[in-house]
């Protein structure tokens, strides 16, 4: 289904490099779906601009969970509150998990093809799991 994004405004907030981000966009372009690519690690998130991406969302499903301080421990999400957490991702972004889309007025965190769907009344396959990261992919700060 090939339909015009122009009255949706799409943001793919990314990780440049990022190999799983890739393989991302590669589907929405496959599908007709244009957007603006910026870099999530660039971006000046604030507490406000940043939550908006993890409304109704728990704390496991905003972090990325192969960013080195979450995969080493040095980081125990468990112990920190939400608000904490958003903080320590204003500072360190690549704990987001990625992409962070904005759609219009509507915020994703994750590649959540149910919800593009929803957004854009596009038929992306539901069933399609690309993983953000693949363990083998180097999750640095650049």
């Amino acid at each position: 289904m090939q339909f015009s994004t122009d009255r949706y405004r799409v943001i793919f907030y990314e990780k440049t490099g990022c190999s799983g981000n890739e393989r991302q966009k590669k589907l929405l372009t496959s599908h007709g779906i244009s957007f603006q690519t910026r870099s999530l690690l660039d971006t000046k998130w604030d507490k406000e601009s940043l939550s908006s991406f993890f409304t109704g969302l728990e704390k496991e499903e905003m972090v990325n969970k192969f960013a080195p301080q979450v995969k080493n421990r040095q980081i125990d999400i468990d112990t920190l509150s939400k608000d904490e957490l958003i903080q320590m991702m204003i500072k360190e972004p690549i704990l987001i998990k990625r992409p962070l889309l904005q759609i219009g007025s509507n915020r994703i965190c994750g590649f959540d093809i149910e919800k593009i769907n929803s957004c854009l009344n596009s038929d992306i396959c539901e069933s399609i799991k690309i993983s953000t990261c693949l363990s083998s992919d180097p999750c640095v700060s650049v």
